[in-house]
């Protein structure tokens, strides 16, 4: 624990001198939600304009992905590329503890930034529904366990570049098929059923249910979301190279 607590605050460290980092997981989302919150611009499936209710919990699931797969897989990539993990496989440090440490730091951002977004989702007009906040907490913490790791998968396999490339090319495929900002009954019902197995449908899905105080349907989104925020680190931590 020692060794991981060490490594958490570095990470802590490193992420908030780094602006370009801070500008994706916390600034964009904040636009989005400001921008799309205040204009009528998005119809949903029946053609009306998608609420405040719909929105805020889709950009924190934004939020969420971005700081967790895309800010930490294309930085731990860069890592890899200048030596600093090599560097770091030299210490009694482990890949299981270095995966874990860099989960947690994304998760104390994201209580951040959490915060930030649901305020302003309440000054939009957003109405949080029922007692099932303790729950999305933990819908959080999976949902960062999961792009974390899919996100180190990446960074631990790809070069640097082609890590940015892919990365990059994940977060569009996810952000619009996963019922983030577009609702999924505009898609194809082929496509619509397909998605419910990717980790961002069902993060936006279980947000929106324990936000918005709405607990039907929980079953399907809670196992897709738990396998993939149990395997994926999994995965990461056992395929990581240091170099």
């Amino acid at each position: 624990m020692r060794r991981i607590r060490i490594q958490l605050r570095a990470e802590l460290m490193l992420l908030a001198r780094n602006g370009e980092q801070l500008l994706l997981t916390l600034i964009i989302p904040i636009l989005l939600l400001g921008f799309f919150g205040s204009v009528d611009v998005l119809p949903s499936a029946d053609m009306e304009p998608i609420q405040i209710q719909f929105l805020t919990p889709g950009v924190l699931a934004i939020a969420i992905m971005s700081s967790s797969m895309v800010s930490l897989g294309i930085a731990t990539g860069f890592e890899r590329s200048y030596l600093v993990l090599k560097r770091l496989g030299a210490t009694p440090l482990t890949r299981s503890e270095l995966v874990i440490a860099k989960i947690l730091s994304v998760f104390t951002v994201q209580l951040i930034q959490a915060i930030i977004l649901l305020s302003l989702g309440l000054a939009l007009g957003w109405q949080p529904g029922g007692s099932t906040w303790p729950l999305a907490i933990v819908v959080v913490l999976f949902g960062t366990s999961a792009f974390a790791g899919i996100g180190l998968i990446l960074a631990g396999q790809l070069r640097a570049e082609i890590n940015l490339a892919a990365q990059n090319g994940l977060y569009l495929v996810l952000l619009l098929l996963g019922g983030m900002v577009i609702p999924r009954d505009s898609l194809p019902d082929f496509l619509s059923n397909a998605v419910q197995g990717l980790p961002s449908t069902a993060l936006a899905d279980l947000l929106r249910s324990t936000l918005n105080g709405d607990n039907a349907g929980l079953v399907v989104p809670c196992a897709v979301l738990a396998a993939w925020g149990i395997i994926a680190p999994a995965i990461a931590a056992r395929r990581f190279r240091w170099s």
